[in-house]
């Protein structure tokens, strides 16, 4: 999507901080922020919170970008020290982790 613009309830706005942009409308599809998963090697018994609208500069983590969206972030609760790979496209079935979907993009 080109020009500045979000997908909102079957039409678009204009991204949140642009001048006279009155963002107030609700996504009705997240951004996708990139077409691969992110890779974290996450802490057992750490909770990380997962950006589901794809507006985060701070991916695959919320920065509260989503304010004011209708999309809000989604808690993950590591139960082990490993390496996961969160989805950066947001389209995953599997959220918030990578279930390959990014590959139908």
């Amino acid at each position: 999507m080109s020009g500045g613009t979000l997908p909102v309830e079957g039409h678009l706005a204009k991204k949140p901080g642009l001048k006279g942009s009155g963002w107030r409308a609700r996504m009705t599809e997240p951004v996708v922020a990139q077409k691969s998963p992110i890779a974290i090697e996450v802490e057992a018994g750490k909770s990380y919170w997962w950006c589901a609208c794809g507006m985060s500069k701070k991916q695959p983590f919320c920065d509260g970008s989503h304010k004011g969206s209708g999309l809000t972030p989604m808690k993950y609760d590591a139960e082990a020290t490993k390496k996961v790979f969160f989805c950066a496209c947001k389209k995953t079935g599997k959220q918030p982790l990578c279930d390959g979907s990014h590959n139908k993009l």
